[in-house]
């Protein structure tokens, strides 16, 4: 189960950081904001994307857009968003639920710079009503991050 894996990762890797679970739904950038009373900007949203035949994660400010310039000049092509079922197959987390910890196997992570403008960002954990209270770069640390400057703005 993907809450699960999100909860060894935590265990083995820091357990000092846990696994919040809310009754309500924080599948959206709303919805988590206001499930954790916390900006929109705070939640850190995973998305899984494929460059050519590679797949990975880009973790960014709930309100930040990619720059597709910016992301094809990074990384020599244009971003393609995984369908819901592609993304499960990758990270075994369900869409709303995305997050880089847990993952069945490694997959690039790349944190952009759109984070660091806070002490604690909320990313998912595994679950459409899970979550992680976390500094950017700790999460960068945790999941061998590179930090990037892929969004907007």
């Amino acid at each position: 189960m993907s809450l699960e894996s999100v909860r060894a990762f935590f265990a083995s890797k820091a357990p000092d950081i846990d696994v919040i679970v809310t009754d309500a739904s924080s599948a959206t950038v709303a919805l988590a904001a206001q499930a954790h009373g916390v900006l929109p900007a705070q939640i850190a949203k995973t998305i899984c994307l494929r460059v050519g035949e590679r797949t990975m994660l880009v973790v960014t400010s709930g309100t930040a857009r990619l720059d597709n310039r910016k992301f094809k000049d990074r990384f020599g092509s244009k971003p393609r968003m995984l369908e819901a079922a592609e993304v499960i197959e990758a990270t075994s987390h369900p869409v709303g639920g995305v997050c880089p910890f847990g993952l069945p196997a490694p997959l690039p992570v790349y944190c952009d710079v759109s984070l660091r403008g806070f002490e604690e960002v909320v990313p998912a954990a595994g679950a459409t009503n899970a979550a992680v209270r976390i500094a950017p770069q700790r999460m960068a640390d945790l999941t061998g991050a590179e930090w990037v400057g892929v969004c907007q703005g």
